[in-house]
Parts: C-alpha cells; sequence; structure tokens
C-alpha cells in the first residue's frame, strides 16, 4: 500500500497582486512556511506561471522547480481549469466565459476554442518538461443549460453534445498520452462531466483512453447528495488526483440541491474550509488508502465563511493528521505460527 502525498495547496484561489501572493517564489514560500509539501499551480494565473514559456524551456522549468524547492515544496500538478472550460463552450456562455480567454479570441468563440485547445497542448508539454505525471483540468459543457428536462429535450440532444465533447478532447488526450501525463478531469456541476454517470458516457466516446482520468472532489457530490465514498469504490482506478474540499448541505422548507441563486452564505449547499462541513474525510482517506491512491491531497480552499489565510493555516494540519501512514505488515503477525502447505492440509484432515 501507498501512503498519500501531502498535505499540498492549490495556488488558484490565492494568487493576488499583493506579497506574498504576486509571484511563484514568494507564494511558494508561503505555503512552505505553513507546512505544505506541494503546490497545484494555475496556469491561468499570469503572475505566477508563464505556460507557453514552461512548454518549450528546460531552463524556465528547471528554475521553477529550484526556487519552490528552497522553499520546501514541490509541484503537484499543473492546472488548466479555465482553459479546459472554454474547449467547449454552449453560446448562452459565451460572453460570460469570454473572460477566461486571451484578450486576441474574445468575442470569437471559434478563434478561442482553437486557443483553448492549444492550451492544453502546451499543458501537456508542460507537464513533462516538470516531470509532472498528472494534470488538473475541466471539460467544459454544451449540454449543461439543458440538464434539467423541461422542456421536454429533443430525442438524440445529449448524445450529439456528448459526441462533439469527445471528438474535442480525444486529440487532447493522445497529446497527453504521448507527454506520459493523466488528463485527470474535476467531476463538476457546469461541466458535462458532473457526476459517474456522464463521466462513463464520456469515457466510453473517447474510446476508454488511459489518460481520461478524475480529479476527485467531494464537496461537489456532497451537494449533489451523491454517495461520495461509494464512487471512490466504482472509480478507484481512473482518480488520479484529489482536492480535499469541504462542504455541507443543509436542505430547508424553502430550497434543496437547487439553491444556487442565494447567495452563498444562504445556499443549502454551501463550501466550506476543511473541518467546518460535513465531508466524511475519515472515510474518504481511510478508501483511497486502502485503493492505493498514488497521488497528493491537495487542499482547494473555497468557503463563505472564513478567511482564506486562515482556512490555508488550518487545512495543512488538517490534511497531515487525515493522512494515513500505511502499515508495512499485517497487525497479527505477532501470532503467525510458521505454518506451511503440509501443516495447512493436516489442519484440514487433508494429510
Amino acid at each position: 500500500m501507498k501512503t498519500l502525498k501531502g498535505p499540498a495547496i492549490f495556488l488558484a484561489q490565492f494568487g493576488g497582486d499583493e506579497a506574498p501572493f504576486n509571484s511563484l517564489e514568494t507564494i511558494g514560500k508561503w505555503a512552505g512556511d505553513l507546512g505544505f509539501e506541494g503546490v497545484q499551480i494555475p496556469t491561468f494565473d499570469s503572475r505566477l506561471f508563464d505556460l507557453e514559456l514552461a512548454a518549450e524551456s528546460d531552463t524556465y522549468c528547471d528554475d521553477i522547480k529550484g526556487k519552490l524547492a528552497d522553499a520546501g515544496v514541490a509541484i503537484t500538478e499543473l492546472s488548466t481549469h479555465l482553459q479546459g472550460q472554454l474547449v467547449a463552450v454552449h453560446p448562452a456562455f459565451d460572453e460570460a466565459m469570454d473572460g477566461f480567454a486571451h484578450a486576441s479570441v474574445r468575442g470569437n468563440p471559434t478563434a478561442r476554442t482553437a486557443w483553448a485547445i492549444d492550451q492544453m497542448r502546451l499543458a501537456a508539454k508542460a507537464s513533462q518538461r516538470l516531470g509532472l505525471n498528472t494534470h488538473a483540468s475541466f471539460t467544459g459543457a454544451l449540454a449543461w443549460p439543458y440538464l434539467y428536462p423541461w422542456p421536454q429535450r429533443p430525442p438524440g440532444l445529449i448524445e450529439t453534445a456528448f459526441d462533439e465533447l469527445a471528438r474535442r478532447w480525444r486529440p487532447i488526450l493522445d497529446q497527453f498520452d504521448e507527454a506520459g501525463v493523466d488528463l485527470c478531469f474535476e467531476i463538476h456541476p457546469g461541466e458535462d462531466v458532473f457526476d459517474g454517470t456522464t463521466f462513463e458516457m464520456f469515457l466510453e466516446r473517447v474510446g476508454g483512453h488511459r489518460r481520461c482520468n478524475i480529479l476527485y472532489d467531494p464537496s461537489h457530490f456532497m451537494l449533489q447528495q451523491l454517495d461520495y465514498l461509494a464512487f471512490i469504490d466504482i472509480y478507484h482506478e481512473r482518480i488520479k488526483a484529489f482536492h480535499v474540499k469541504d462542504a455541507e448541505f443543509n436542505p430547508t422548507g424553502r430550497q434543496g440541491v437547487y439553491g444556487g441563486y442565494a447567495s452563498w452564505v444562504d445556499r443549502a449547499g454551501r463550501f466550506r474550509s476543511l473541518g467546518d462541513g460535513q465531508v466524511d474525510f475519515v472515510g474518504i482517506f481511510s478508501k483511497l488508502a486502502a485503493y492505493d491512491f498514488p497521488g497528493w491531497a491537495v487542499l482547494e480552499w473555497e468557503c463563505c465563511l472564513k478567511h482564506p489565510e486562515d482556512g490555508a493555516r488550518e487545512g495543512a494540519g488538517f490534511i497531515r493528521d487525515h493522512i494515513i501512514r500505511v502499515t508495512d505488515r499485517a497487525f497479527d503477525d505477532f501470532a503467525d505460527g510458521g505454518t506451511d502447505e503440509a501443516a495447512n492440509r493436516r489442519i484440514l484432515g487433508l494429510a
């Protein structure tokens, strides 16, 4: 069995214009001082990372790794959540999503999609140069506006959407395969792949591609009221990345799962800092240890109440306390009688 690596932290929610959050070197030191051993880097934040340069330059990648090593942290994965989102965008979200794209392609959905696909190509190369074997992203969404079947969906609408989603992603998955990197999609509402059923629909259409894998984040399953422990039992062979994020679901007589028009504070389902929500992390860490999860436990902080710096400080200790150092021997080895095949046959009356 393997012991999970960590604690680590996703830097997306912490990057900013003020020190120490405005450069990778200083934010890496901040994370290391809090006790984190790894950082997941958002490639869409140019204050922290230059994706194009990383895809082309070993020198840049070595410099990045060296500066982070000096701070006592390693790179867990690169993230292209925003670029992956733009691989597939329904026209209803064109204007809202444009802000995620480079200024040169805004207002041009075709050019934006091509730019996003190229960003994924660069991410595969950059991950390879950095010596990483996993990458974090989103699938994007063409069918999401039709999640609830009213008015009645035309026959074949969802199938057509997933066929097109797979058509766009299959070449990208092949590029990640050439780079030796698993592409881990965060299963997330707002994406066409938002639960186990939709992941299977996507996986089937990309031919069961070995690089099509899962970033497991139980908070999104809590808010959907999905059995997130059973999810690990079903999909553990495809779970290659892990966001440690807490949430709570408190339905009322006024709202339930579809409470998204309310503010975050007023929703039945809310993201919380680690330990403040309802997610059973003892169960999760136990299952991941039992299934030999090979990766990092990465804090993703999103909370409607607590200050992010407090959430990060508390989260490092929370993850460390939940990582199970797996045993190297059975607990009852002391009672081993030292029997052999002949003795076993005698015990069973077969001698």
